[in-house]
């Protein structure tokens, strides 16, 4: 993953216009505030670092950047004690403006978010922040405004593909045509996660199709879940929950992710309406209550008992 981490800004597959105007604010050496935010693996950080490697030469590096991530100190006493004396002092012979990079910044504390607002403002002369976060709404409205505010929404499969197949040249990988989309589904638009499936598929399988991606990250196979509905809606109680139980223990499989696929499937079979609303009703019960730490077996359970209820309304209506 960080070997093939982008270096520079023209590298950068997704977001052009995010990264047009950010190209502009540098040409124009008019770098406002930043506050990149979005799901993992969308490129905010490697689109600061690669600006910084755009606007300081390797050796003023250390001297002109400070980046802190969320595993380093980031409480009150450090806004105002380094990032303060960092943000304060002019480099000598140098024109220009240091550059403070917060990564993971909504794991800052309140505290530490009220403190830096005032460091932001007095110190905008001679230093940029640029602050990174997944979710916006941990991030305090004084400080939002203070910032220029760019989305980086999760990558489409269009951007993806070509950098994974340039990965996949580089490191002499063999990979089928739906091992390719498998990777593409499962990473759902995080470039770091499809890149980590794709090593851990192709070290302990050698070959990437789609079985071997399904199989290293324990997911349920299509297959497999229309085998699972096709029990619920077909057999009878008894037969159902066993041969569910027998393919989750020989598959390992979660209920969690179970239930997920199946929700897509229900999408995709005919029911009547008002008894699809029903089942998708019941579908979000069993999800929340798995969340809250319940017994999968008669999670299950439920599942197939709201199934077959689906089926015999289904039957009764015809």
């Amino acid at each position: 993953v960080e070997k093939y981490r982008p270096q520079a800004l023209s590298e950068l597959v997704s977001h052009r216009d995010i990264l047009s105007t950010v190209q502009r604010f540098i040409s124009e050496d008019r770098l406002p505030h930043l506050l990149l935010y979005g799901p993992p693996g969308t490129g905010k950080t490697s689109t600061i670092l690669a600006c910084a490697r755009q606007l300081y030469r390797e050796r003023e590096f250390g001297s002109m950047v400070l980046e802190l991530n969320a595993s380093d100190d980031r409480g009150i006493d450090i806004i105002r004690g380094p990032i303060l004396s960092f943000a304060s002092t002019r480099t000598i012979f140098k024109k220009g403006f240091k550059l403070v990079v917060l990564d993971e910044a909504d794991a800052m504390t309140q505290d530490a978010q009220n403190a830096l607002r005032r460091v932001i403002e007095k110190f905008t002369e001679n230093t940029r922040f640029c602050l990174i976060c997944n979710y916006l709404s941990k991030i305090i409205p004084a400080l939002q405004s203070r910032c220029t505010r760019f989305r980086f929404g999760p990558l489409t499969p269009e951007l993806m593909v070509p950098r994974l197949q340039h990965v996949i040249q580089e490191e002499g990988v063999d990979v089928t045509e739906d091992g390719m989309k498998a990777l593409v589904t499962l990473s759902s638009g995080d470039m770091r996660r499809a890149l980590n499936i794709l090593q851990s598929t192709s070290m302990a399988f050698g070959k990437v199709t789609e079985e071997n991606v399904y199989t290293c990250t324990g997911h349920p196979l299509k297959s497999d879940i229309s085998n699972i509905l096709d029990w619920m809606l077909n057999q009878d109680f008894s037969t159902a929950y066993r041969k569910i139980m027998e393919l989750k223990t020989l598959k390992g499989l979660a209920l969690q992710d179970i239930l997920t696929e199946i929700h897509l499937f229900v999408h995709r079979v005919d029911f009547p309406p008002s008894i699809r609303i029903q089942l998708l009703i019941k579908l979000a019960d069993i999800e929340y209550r798995l969340a809250a730490g319940t017994s999968e077996k008669i999670q299950l359970s439920s599942l197939i008992a709201a199934f077959q209820v689906t089926r015999d309304l289904v039957v009764a209506e015809a």
